[in-house]
């Protein structure tokens, strides 16, 4: 059993994580990648920079951390994927949740972020597709590929299906906002947007 000792410190251990994973957040948006040092970072977050390497020891293991954080399911969401039976409910509740993902603050600087610094650093390119991207494509992959074991789909390329699917999403929430810095679609629009991009979906891989 925990002590109220244990858990108040545990809670404040999670606090300045956050505050950390924002200040780092902002750093690499502002500055870029190199300029952002973990002594900065750790000023900007307001802890001491013993508080800092307690956290994270590398600037690399931090970057993981904020990619996890942006990709990760909201904690009061299901991160598993939809039971196969009803494509167009399956698909609406995965492409709501890739828009939520997309569309959360921050999101659009880390991308910029990591195509700005992608030739000098390019492990940041793998660790936001490995980390971030892949995971949630996979999910939604394998989510179109019950489907199409189930009869309601049917799908030759399940990774052309998948592709084609989170980019028509992906290319009305996320792509404009790299070169707009005034993009800020309504929640009318992105439910539109999901709604369109089942039903296209369902017209071109439907089993009838």
């Amino acid at each position: 059993m925990e002590t109220p000792s244990a858990t108040y410190h545990q809670r404040v251990a999670l606090e300045k994580r956050a505050l950390i994973l924002q200040a780092a957040t902002d750093l690499f948006s502002e500055f870029g990648y190199d300029k952002a040092s973990l002594a900065r970072v750790a000023d900007r977050a307001g802890v001491s920079t013993a508080t800092m390497f307690n956290h994270f020891r590398t600037k690399a293991e931090l970057f993981e951390a904020i990619v996890l954080q942006f990709w990760q399911a909201a904690p009061d969401e299901d991160a598993a994927p939809p039971s196969p039976g009803d494509p167009r409910v399956g698909l609406s509740t995965l492409g709501a949740r890739y828009a939520r993902l997309l569309g959360r603050p921050g999101m659009a600087g880390l991308h910029r972020m990591v195509i700005a610094e992608a030739p000098r650093f390019p492990d940041l390119a793998r660790v936001q597709f490995d980390l971030g991207k892949q995971p949630f494509f996979e999910l939604v992959r394998d989510y179109i590929d019950s489907e199409a074991r189930e009869g309601s789909l049917r799908v030759p390329d399940v990774v052309r299906a998948t592709t084609e699917f989170l980019g028509m999403i992906a290319n009305f929430v996320l792509w404009p906002q790299l070169l707009l810095g005034d993009w800020s679609p309504t929640e009318t629009a992105v439910d539109e947007t999901i709604a369109s991009a089942v039903e296209t979906f369902l017209a071109r891989y439907a089993a009838s």
